[in-house]
């Protein structure tokens, strides 16, 4: 039996893992990079062992490390968790040849279905449908849309919709090099794209005694960038013969590889109802927990019984009950192309409540930095229906305090709440149609309203500290009330600028010139009064920063006069690194003094597993280049000075930029590390 488990993983697959280990005594390894010293995974296992630098690549990918650190920390065995090595066959025979228990499938299975191209020959041979492959140097206009994949991987790494076949050389060597840095494997196929299809995925549980559970579907078909952001279990709107399809062809594929562990098999099921073999994720998948919640298991549990040679306890699953549906909050901008965002999280509440779970690899105080998949925490919930479910989730993420960078929480809220989501129209195209309308901007009435309670907040706590350090004062009101004084904000991250005039009234309290009645001001508790409503207001204030959180929603301000944007000290045309990172490459024969198109990618940069192209833009003359491959970067450091050529129009920078000033520079981007 396991006594001592090492995870070879971070975050919250880390620490998930971890719970179910101190439920069944089992004694816990975490490893960590220099990035993760402080991390919450090294906070809550027994022992830790560090990989020191800080790059996915010199880390959590050294697989020799790794089993090195299992082995000087007395551990039995390991489990991968999920991206990193955790289908790697090279890694698992690696583990099994120190002598430690692999919680995973043989690595025999891993390397046939590690392989995309090798496991749908293998899957063709076991009946299970395919889509026809197409070989990109045959290609024609005929076969486009296109989909390339990388062969040795997933999470949506490598991979590229190619509409246009004079764009397809261009896509298959920028694929081929993603995969290539990501698994190590540049092996790049083509498939057709299925236009408006959904992702309907069947987990997998087999034992070592023949028995393969079939735990029912799940629909990951919101997705950005082909990674997912929520998921559900069962997938709705499928017929019984359907779901029997994918359970027989799911069940098919892990007997044809003599498959043991838990495991995923992939489907894309057409508009018309086809389904399609994708691949088999040789793994655990982030998206478990719904699957849990609606079969009642420990899939982590049950991956630990079968590694020690248990079979599973029955022959058939248990039968499901009710609905779960997952959301994966991250740190990022939906409205700014998903950009990833770093620094100090300050606050993650979440409401607890019967039927809510919540998996994190974070806490308040915790730092998120450049190296690594930007994803926050998952919130589960579960009901007895899907309506249900997909309105606890909501509400639950509606009520959630989330402090520090900017988030995706409030574009989850709305897709949940999307007319499309809740009567389950659900394709991979949905953010494709519907990112403009759930990224608007919110009422600006209710967001006046909260820098309102952000300024009579801050008022009441600098009058309280005047009284708790100035001299005494005689009387507790004055005679006259004082002049209309202003506090000065800026929402975050739209932008918009606000200017709140309040007066201070007889008895100390400040009284906002907008009309509303103060029912309570205290520095963290506003409620106001507007239009016969009663609003209550949570102000937290972290330097300049105030949070502002609602019943129906939250909001950030920066308090004004703000720090000097690094462009406004730049000279005109220069590119400024939209983020934190480093610059992997530049463009073939990027040199100062070389003619440059607009929109041409000049740089490189990677940021938490995100490839960034910063392109040209306008078109004209490289005159500096201060990025170099290697090169860590803050945000806003120049990069690189484009100067415009005298026949093109000027270029006109983002909205908070003049014409002509230099910009942060637009990054398009791409997957790259785990």
């Amino acid at each position: 039996m396991i006594t001592a488990l090492l995870v070879a993983n971070r975050g919250e697959i880390a620490c998930r893992i971890f719970r179910t280990c101190r439920e069944l005594g089992i004694a816990t390894v975490a490893v960590y990079s220099d990035a993760d010293a402080g991390a919450l995974h090294v906070r809550e296992a027994d022992t830790a062992v560090r990989l020191p630098g800080a790059a996915p690549g010199d880390t959590y990918l050294r697989g020799d490390l790794v089993v090195a650190a299992a082995l000087a920390a007395g551990a039995d065995a390991v489990h991968p968790g999920y991206g990193f090595l955790s289908e790697n066959a090279g890694f698992a025979r690696a583990v099994q040849d120190a002598g430690l228990l692999w919680v995973g499938p043989p690595p025999k299975a891993i390397e046939l279905m590690a392989s995309k191209t090798r496991a749908k020959e293998l899957m063709a041979a076991a009946g299970v449908p395919l889509l026809a492959p197409v070989d990109p140097a045959a290609a024609t206009v005929a076969d486009l849309p296109l989909l390339l994949k990388a062969a040795a991987g997933g999470g949506g790494r490598g991979m590229r919709v190619v509409r246009e076949l004079d764009s397809l050389p261009a896509e298959l060597t920028a694929a081929s090099a993603e995969a290539a840095g990501a698994f190590g494997d540049g092996e790049v196929f083509a498939e057709p794209y299925v236009e408006g299809g959904r992702h309907v995925e069947v987990q997998v549980m087999a034992d070592g005694q023949g028995t393969v559970w079939a735990l029912g579907t799940r629909d990951c078909s919101l997705q950005r960038r082909h990674q997912k952001v929520i998921e559900e279990a069962p997938a709705p709107g499928l017929d019984e013969a359907l779901r029997g399809r994918l359970h027989d062809a799911a069940v098919a594929a892990a007997l044809a590889v003599g498959y043991r562990g838990a495991g995923t098999v992939e489907f894309l099921v057409s508009a018309d109802g086809r389904p399609f073999f994708l691949e088999m994720n040789t793994r655990l998948q982030v998206e478990h927990p719904v699957t849990e919640a609606v079969f009642g298991l420990d899939l982590v549990a049950l991956q630990l019984r079968v590694a020690e040679g248990e079979p599973l306890p029955a022959d058939a699953p248990p039968e499901p009950s009710g609905h779960a549906v997952e959301a994966r909050l991250y740190a990022e901008d939906p409205a700014r192309d998903w950009q990833p965002q770093t620094g100090a999280l300050l606050a993650l509440d979440v409401p607890g409540a019967p039927g809510i779970r919540l998996d994190t690899g974070y806490t308040g105080g915790d730092t998120i930095g450049v190296h690594y998949d930007p994803m926050l925490a998952k919130v589960i919930a579960h009901a007895p229906t899907r309506a249900e479910a997909v309105r606890l989730l909501a509400r639950t993420l509606e009520r959630s305090r989330v402090h520090g960078p900017v988030t995706n929480r409030e574009l989850l809220v709305r897709s949940l709440r999307h007319p499309d989501f809740t009567a389950g129209r659900l394709d991979t195209g949905f953010y494709d149609r519907h990112l403009a309308e759930l990224t608007v901007p919110g009422a600006p009435a209710d967001q006046r309203l909260a820098a309102t309670a952000a300024a009579l907040a801050a008022a009441t706590g600098a009058r309280a500290g005047r009284d708790a350090t100035g001299p005494a004062r005689f009387g507790a009101w004055r005679n006259l009330a004082s002049a209309p004084q202003t506090r000065r904000y800026v929402a975050e991250p739209d932008g918009t600028a606000y200017e709140i005039a309040y007066r201070t009234g007889r008895d100390g309290t400040p009284l906002p010139e907008s009309g509303e009645r103060t029912v309570t001001v205290r520095p963290g508790l506003v409620v106001l009064e507007t239009g016969g409503v009663t609003r209550r207001f949570t102000v937290t204030t972290h330097g300049a920063r105030t949070y502002v959180d609602t019943a129906s929603g939250a909001y950030a301000f920066t308090s004004l006069p703000r720090f000097t944007d690094p462009a406004d000290r730049t000279e005109p045309g220069s590119l400024l690194a939209p983020m934190p990172g480093t610059v992997v490459r530049l463009a073939d024969g990027l040199a100062p003094g070389a003619s440059v198109e607009a929109g041409q990618p000049l740089i490189w940069l990677e940021a938490m597993k995100m490839e960034h192209r910063i392109l040209a833009p306008a078109s004209g003359t490289l005159t500096a280049l201060h990025a170099a491959p290697g090169l860590q970067v803050e945000v806003g450091a120049l990069l690189a000075v484009v100067q415009d050529a005298p026949e093109h129009a000027p270029v006109h920078a983002p909205e908070h930029a003049p014409e002509q000033a230099p910009v942060h520079a637009s990054a398009h981007q791409e997957e790259t590390t785990p």
